[in-house]
């Protein structure tokens, strides 16, 4: 049995998330609901405390609840958060890290997987900002229950009305309990760019967001795997549940690697290492004093090449590696799977605008010695979502241990 929060936000599908704490009780959870202001001018709480028998959670301040920091200590307990209704207002207070009211402070607050069942009008679903929040919340691990189709309240049709009762408590049943093959496999991930120091204020780097990889911890971990994200500099927040490994150089990513890849039963390699690191750093800044300036640059350690020898002869830790590249993308990303010895190669063309880094998109094609699959521009969400498919594929057929 699992301790639930059951969020409530305000919009006419709050009635129906009394079906859905109705259901989660069936399959033997204990429900606690938290609802907005807006969510009690629809149902009021005195009906979800009827079925869940527990005091319905409405404000953070309310008199003798600071006394335990209940939102603090709610966090810590529960084994999911689930919204249903996520609103518009509710998804862009997470997206941003508002937290003006209990849920949305509870959001920050909770280690625990997230899972949102959106509602809205048809046009507010769609519109560039929600879309937004969407794409950041599922970036950093939130699951979602895909909105269904037809009669609004509003009076309009289209999608956005909230999934099914049943639906939902079936997509919350699946976080607690993901099936497939990466769960409770060991992932190591690396992700971001790596720094390379000239002087005490100077570095040689690259483009890299990080947003790859970081998307790809994401969905292993919903998908119930032991995610390691060994992750250069970068802004992104890490999704919930996974273990991060921060490191700033490329010896210092490579030391993290070989430290964790001895018991990992994948190794996705989605980071933008540095070929090249300067001889020496000076102590020092440089000053601009004369007209031209000679680096010396040495070769930095060959990470995925170290583990593809390391691994010779065994079918394990299944190694893929990413290729970024400006021409002859696929020739690169063969060349690659051979000379490394991984088992597939994400190749993507980063000269693209619209693919790459700094961007939320991606185009890439699967390489492996079975032959290349060319994914379409899509979210790198759902990108990350397709790798996985292809990683289980792979396990499926070399690894019979995780079957």
């Amino acid at each position: 049995m699992s301790l639930i929060a059951l969020g409530i936000g305000g919009g006419i599908g709050a009635y129906k998330a009394v079906e859905v704490a109705r259901g989660l009780q069936k399959n033997g959870h204990d429900v606690i609901a938290v609802m907005t202001r807006n969510a009690r001018r629809f149902v009021g709480p005195l009906t979800f405390e009827a079925i869940t028998r527990h005091k319905v959670l409405t404000d953070q301040f309310a008199p003798g609840a600071n006394s335990d920091i209940e939102h603090i200590s709610i966090a810590s307990s529960i084994d999911l958060l689930l919204v249903a209704p996520a609103t518009a207002n509710v998804i862009g207070k997470f997206a941003n890290g508002i937290a003006d009211d209990f849920l949305s402070s509870l959001y920050l607050a909770t280690k625990a997987p997230v899972l949102l069942a959106p509602a809205m009008n048809t046009h507010m679903l769609e519109h560039a900002a929600v879309q937004r929040n969407l794409e950041q919340l599922a970036s950093q691990g939130v699951r979602f229950v895909d909105p269904g189709a037809g009669y609004l309240a509003c009076g309009w049709i289209g999608k956005g009305r909230l999934a099914e009762p049943a639906e939902i408590v079936t997509a919350a049943e699946q976080l607690l309990k993901p099936a497939g093959l990466l769960r409770g496999a060991r992932l190591l991930i690396t992700a971001g760019p790596t720094r390379e120091a000239l002087d005490p204020v100077r570095f040689v780097g690259n483009r890299s967001s990080g947003k790859m990889g970081y998307a790809l911890a994401a969905a292993a971990r919903g998908r119930g795997a032991d995610v390691i994200l060994v992750s250069g500099p970068t802004a992104l927040k890490p999704p919930a549940g996974v273990e991060v490994v921060h490191v700033t150089t490329a010896a210092e990513m490579h030391q993290a690697v070989m430290k964790e890849a001895g018991t990992a039963a994948v190794v996705i390699m989605a980071a933008a290492v540095a070929d090249y690191a300067p001889d020496a750093a000076a102590t020092q800044k440089i000053h601009k004093d004369q007209d031209t300036m000679t680096l010396t640059l040495v070769r930095t350690p060959d990470i995925i090449g170290e583990l593809g020898r390391r691994r010779a002869g065994q079918g394990t830790p299944l190694l893929v590696g990413f290729a970024a590249e400006t021409t002859d993308v696929i020739a690169q990303a063969r060349k690659k799977l051979r000379a490394k010895g991984v088992d597939l190669v994400v190749a993507n063309d980063v000269s693209r605008a619209d693919a790459g880094f700094e961007v939320d998109t991606n185009e890439v094609t699967l390489v492996s010695a079975d032959g290349d699959e060319t994914l379409p521009l899509q979210s790198k969400t759902a990108i990350a979502e397709r790798v996985l498919d292809r990683i289980e594929t792979m396990l499926q057929a070399r690894t019979p241990a995780l079957k």
